[in-house]
């Protein structure tokens, strides 16, 4: 028995190809992930690229982890993907950008490829695209060097699709600063920063779109259409005329028509694509003729579905429009798609080769190591197929010609934890496999370099060792007989001859880690988040500490004794104004307390300010010692550390069915950490809605009851209590803990019970809503509350989580944060996980605002049911729920409608969940009860009647509800006419339509504070003093009352912040606007640099602007070295500095920190430069004409004072 290694051309599967043009092969005999290994030697072999026809995106998904498995990057082969849509046909919604952009890259590149793997699906396959000299016309190359016109690369990429905005964040936008172009074109995987000099393009720089920071230097970019189809005065013409051709009617009645004439691309368009060419194409026109199209699946079947469901479309549409109106009259399917017997008729143009369905997605009953052949019967013979039906139709006369390979499919070997030998079945197949004449080969295949630690951990405590390699063609170099690697493999492989096993996880587990594709990491940490609420608009109210609440009124560039400088510009009442210099700007704050109407608005120089401020300090002084007083009651009670074991840590870890985030894996770390410490736990998990806080709160609770303590799980709803319980139970089944509920699902006799043995400790974990929080709980030893959504508690629940705070450790999970909570985490009070990486290709979620319209929402839901989905439909009046179901009934009489709410018997509502959950209804006809309820995937469209009686909070848990899956998902909030909502409902919407992005909970919170006031959110007895002063100040009064008092002084609250050193060099020092017009971003940078604490954080500021806007110009360069200079005149206690051409004058304060040996010094080393004044002045008498050369005589100066 010898083993040997082999090479990467393994004999068994050594490709069979096609050897005449438009010849045809059948392959058999494959399996499993050989598939993928068989379609890589193919390609090897072929001289030419190789298409792979998949029957639909998931297929294609899975195959395209295979063949990156066998050709690993970046030495493999290229591969490709042309991307569906994900819209259905006739959609009145547009496809992703991103999806837009991957189409578009992989177009441009098909015609000049010489080699790889291009993957699409059948139904993408056959719609129709732009012709190929689009593309060719439209496309641009930019390299280092060569010439560029800004005002008619503007007019080009406005033509081309591209989007003027203020930052560069996404595909298909562009900004133009000065001389500085940001543009994301599509297909690039990041943006890029181009520098001019004159009309020379000067450097190209790679940059992050979240920090906009430059990442690297690059000579050229190739720049594509932002688009499918053109945009310009022909193309318009173009359109118009094809219109009018397949429609009758007047055309202008048409909404879609008006704006296209117009120059504005509405969504949906994509569908009228052939309208603006003089004929389409297919992507068989972009492949080169040497292409070889290998077919998987039965393309026939799948072809004939797809037609069928795009004839069904047209004719529903149609008879919509003709009911509804000609605003968007479809176009007859064999316009926009390839038909069955079109499409293989291209085929025919082609060699190919084809194979059938994976064996051992059909045999899932197989006997263990039974052998099967693939069931060929798949496509009808020769002589009964049409020459157009096809794949099965003879080319040329020849005959079918089938290769069979040499393959068994995957065995399943299941890790059975709770046995003794829990590898044991894994342990036989090895035996028997490597006990051979020549010993097999085994390599296993982990999800990620986390899961395959773990594995590492479960062999080697199993003594099954196996080696470890980068990938498969690194394992075929090798000779030992067991391997390790990681790739996303969802199925393995077994090869014969020689014997090669591969192994995936979804053999051993049952289930895989389902987090793949995952985007990038946001780098949105706490800091960013914050930094971006900063919005101020001409008329808003602001806060200025020691002349009261104004309205902002802009920046204003004020020139005197030929002196210019920039100011903050405040309106007070009766129009007395107040001008700022950009360098007192950590003096002001944005008011949020109440809308802008209701904002105070105070009189210069009157007692009503001081008065607030005097009261609103008091406050903040009692609630800082109360919330010390809890602090020190936690920081003195005895918190016995835990043990985290972190090999039963991991075995739990096992369980999820995921891959955590980056921002996941720092929570559940910081939380276990926080738990070890031996300190009191009081963290807040910040998560967007499906985003992975509950795996936290899993990861902590198994912590805890692994040192025998009790955990409480405390939710706001008894539907959010059954599914945790749910989550936790099957988290738990094979682990020795006792996991129970406590809601109104269970009746007395049973809640009585779980009392008993929670106060014995033979429970050890409960969830339960408020009823966890009477008095009659009685815990034997509680270790963790974890609380889901605080903010739908209470005033009196919230006053009892406060008393419990001081006595255990507390978890909190929200995807909203209440301003309190967040500003509690924000000082330090508390500590905060942001977790802000979406799953696995989770997509935004589209929202819309209109009023009731009935041909709008059977199209919403329409879209949803015929895409396989399910709809919410939330109605918050109990009332009369019932009419509404039959107002929808009459809109969507093909759709079977249930009804949910909280005022029906807890059976009969559990029922229906789990009917909607297993998908034996389409649309759920529901009140808020959903709003804390059970994740369904398959339910991708919400419509919220009534959105305006919704609190922000509740919009965005509710939405949240939806997009689950990588499918675009869609909110409709239903609204009355504007003229009939609170000017408060009109900001929510605006806000929650305005934040689709993903991860925005955190920055809704701030948003909700301002519009709904500090009252609701901070409990009445503050909010008088909030509304008067505005939130940022009070929280800040807070914490500098928290800051004192924990240092044992006593806080001068009602003395306002001192303005800091006044420097004054006779020098302008400001950002021009010809350096950056946007006055909005100049504020924020104004803001930032006036707060900058140290000479560090200014220079990663001045770094920050000479990378996003070019070379700082004098005067913004003046900005940053006063500001240093100030900030060490402050640490002086240095009062005013005046510095001119002459000479100047530096006076100290009454209390100045400086050794008065160190200026007498200065004036006995240099008496003819240096003068003492009084007991508070130092002259410096020095000819000085340069403002450079005042910034450095200064900057000596106040070193030598130091």
């Amino acid at each position: 028995m010898a083993t040997t290694n082999f090479s990467s051309e393994i004999s068994p599967l050594a490709p069979v190809l096609p050897t005449r043009p438009c010849d045809r092969l059948r392959w058999g005999q494959l399996y499993g992930a050989a598939q993928g290994l068989a379609i890589v030697q193919a390609a090897r072999a072929h001289d030419g690229p190789a298409v792979v026809v998949t029957p639909d995106t998931a297929s294609a998904n899975r195959l395209e982890e295979e063949l990156r498995f066998f050709a690993p990057a970046p030495d493999g082969l290229p591969l490709f993907h042309f991307p569906d849509w994900e819209t259905l046909p006739y959609d009145i919604a547009s496809p992703h950008q991103d999806i837009v952009s991957e189409r578009l890259s992989t177009l441009y590149r098909l015609p000049a490829l010489r080699g790889g793997i291009l993957l699409v699906s059948i139904p993408t396959l056959m719609t129709r695209i732009a012709p190929r000299d689009y593309l060719e016309a439209y496309s641009l190359v930019l390299a280092t060097g060569g010439s560029l016109d800004m005002d008619r690369m503007r007019e080009r990429l406005a033509i081309a699709g591209y989007r003027a905005v203020g930052q560069v964040m996404e595909h298909g936008e562009f900004a133009v600063r000065g001389s500085l172009l940001d543009l994301y074109p599509m297909g690039a995987p990041l943006p890029y920063r181009i520098d001019l000099l004159g009309n020379e393009v000067d450097s190209i720089r790679i940059f992050d779109p979240e920090t906009q920071r430059s990442l690297k230097q690059v000579s050229e970019i190739n720049l594509l259409p932002a688009r499918e189809f053109p945009m310009t005065e022909q193309a318009i013409e173009r359109f118009r005329a094809g219109w009018r051709g397949h429609f009758s009617g007047n055309p202008t009645e048409s909404l879609l028509y008006r704006d296209i004439s117009s120059g504005v691309t509405p969504s949906g368009i994509e569908y009228y694509l052939p309208l603006f060419f003089e004929a389409t194409a297919t992507l068989f026109d972009y492949l080169p003729s040497n292409a070889l199209i290998i077919v998987r699946g039965d393309a026939l079947s799948v072809a004939e579905a797809f037609q069928e469901e795009t004839r069904g479309r047209f004719e529903q549409c149609r008879r919509d429009r003709e009911y509804e109106g000609a605003d968007r009259p479809p176009l007859p399917p064999d316009v926009l798609f390839l038909q069955a017997h079109e499409l293989f008729g291209k085929l025919r143009g082609f060699s190919r080769v084809e194979f059938g369905r994976d064996a051992s997605e059909k045999e899932e009953t197989r006997e263990e190591g039974e052998e099967f052949r693939h069931d060929l019967s798949e496509a009808p013979p020769p002589e009964q197929a049409s020459p157009k039906e096809g794949p099965s139709a003879p080319t040329g006369g020849a005959a079918r010609k089938i290769r069979d390979f040499a393959t068994r499919a995957p065995r399943n070997l299941p890790v059975d934890s709770r046995a003794a030998n829990p590898l044991a079945i894994l342990r036989g197949f090895l035996r028997d496999f490597q006990d051979q004449d020549v010993a097999g080969r085994v390599l296993f295949v982990a999800e990620t370099p986390g899961r395959r630690e773990v594995l590492r951990e479960l062999f080697q405590t199993n003594d099954i060792r196996p080696a470890s390699f980068s990938n498969w063609d690194n394992f075929l170099q090798g000779d030992a007989p067991l391997g390790l690697t990681v790739s996303s493999l969802e199925r393995g492989a077994l090869l014969i001859d020689p014997p090669i096993a591969i192994i995936a996880e979804s053999q051993l587990f049952g289930k895989r880690a389902m987090q793949r594709r995952r985007r990038k990491k946001a780098a949105r940490d706490v800091e960013t988040v914050v930094r971006d609420l900063v919005e101020l608009a001409p008329g808003a109210p602001v806060v200025h500490e020691v002349h009261g609440v104004g309205r902002y009124q802009g920046l204003e560039i004020i020139t005197v004794s030929e002196l210019t400088s920039e100011f903050l510009t405040l309106e007070y009442q009766g129009g007395d104004r107040l001008y700022v210099p950009v360098s007192s700007l950590h003096l002001i704050s944005r008011y949020t307390g109440a809308d802008a109407e209701h904002a105070p608005w105070h009189k210069l120089g009157s007692q009503k300010w001081l008065k607030a401020r005097q009261k609103a300090a008091q406050k903040a002084f009692d609630v800082a010692a109360e919330l010390l007083d809890i602090q020190a009651r936690r920081a003195t009670r005895a918190a016995s550390p835990l043990q985290v074991d972190e090999i039963e840590q991991q075995l739990f870890a096992q369980g999820f069915p995921f891959e955590e985030t980056p921002d996941q894996q720092a929570a559940i770390a910081d939380t276990l950490a926080d738990l070890a410490s031996g300190k009191p736990t009081d963290r807040l998990i910040c998560g967007d809605v499906g985003f992975g806080k509950t795996e936290v709160a899993l990861r902590a609770a198994f912590a805890v009851v692994n040192n025998s303590r009790q955990v409480a799980i405390l939710v706001p709803t008894t539907l959010l209590a059954q599914q945790h319980y749910q989550t936790f139970s099957d988290r738990f089944a094979d682990w020795p803990v006792r996991v129970a509920q406590l809601s109104r699902f269970l009746n007395k006799s049973q809640q009585n019970t779980v009392l008993q043995e929670l106060a014995d400790g033979r429970v050890d974990i409960v969830i339960g809503t408020h009823r966890l929080l009477q008095p009659d709980i009685k815990f034997k030893r509680l270790g963790l509350v974890i609380l889901d959504e605080e903010h739908r508690f209470g005033v009196r629940q919230k006053e009892r989580l406060k008393s419990l705070r001081a006595e255990v450790d507390v978890l909190t999970l929200t995807a909203t944060p209440i301003p309190r909570t967040l500003n509690m985490a924000l000082s330090g009070m508390r500590d905060l996980s942001l977790i802000a990486t979406p799953p696995e290709r989770r997509l935004s979620i589209k929202t819309f605002t209109q009023q009731w319209e009935g041909s709008v929402l059977r199209e919403a839901m329409l879209r949803e049911i015929k895409r396989g989905g399910q709809v919410y439909f939330v109605h918050n009046r109990v009332e009369d729920i019932e009419k509404v179901a039959g107002d929808i009934g009459k809109l969507m009489p093909e759709a079977r409608i249930r009804i949910a709410h909280g005022q029906m018997p807890e059976g009969e509502l559990e029922q229906v969940m789990l009917d909607f959950y297993h998908q034996r209804f389409h649309i759920l006809l529901c009140t808020t009860v959903i709003e804390a309820g059970i994740d369904v995937p398959s339910a991708n469209t919400i419509v919220i009647n009534r959105a305006d009686r919704f609190g922000l909070a509740q919009l965005h848990q509710l939405r949240g509800r939806v997009g689950r899956s990588h499918h675009r998902a869609y909110a409709y909030l239903v609204v009355p006419p504007r003229r009939a909502m609170t000017a408060d409902a009109v900001k929510r919407l605006e806000a929650i339509e305005a934040l689709e992005d993903l991860g925005v909970g955190f920055s809704l919170a701030t948003h909700d504070l301002e519009i709904r006031g500090a009252g609701e959110l901070l409990g009445q007895e503050q909010s008088g003093q909030i509304q008067e002063i505005g939130y940022s100040l009070y929280m800040d009064l807070l914490e500098r009352a928290i800051a004192a008092l924990k240092t044992g002084r006593m806080p001068e609250l009602d003395r306002p912040l001192e303005n800091g050193a006044e420097i004054d060099l006779h020098i302008p020092a400001l950002i021009p606007d010809d350096y950056l017009p946007d006055v909005h971003e100049r504020l924020i940078l104004y803001k930032r640099i006036a707060g900058a604490p140290d000479a560090d954080a200014l220079e990663n500021l001045q770094v920050e602007m000479i990378d996003r806007f070019g070379l700082l110009p004098e005067p913004a360069r003046n900005l940053f070295h006063i500001t240093e200079l100030k900030l060490k005149a402050n640490a002086l206690g240095i009062k005013k500095i005046d510095f001119g051409d002459k000479g100047g004058r530096i006076l100290f304060g009454p209390e100045p920190k400086v050794d008065v040996e160190k200026i007498i010094g200065l004036v006995q080393g240099e008496p003819k430069v240096y003068k003492l004044e009084g007991g508070d002045k130092l002259r410096v008498m020095k000819e000085m004409p340069e403002g450079a050369e005042r910034v450095k005589v200064l900057g000596e100066v106040l070193g030598n004072l130091a």
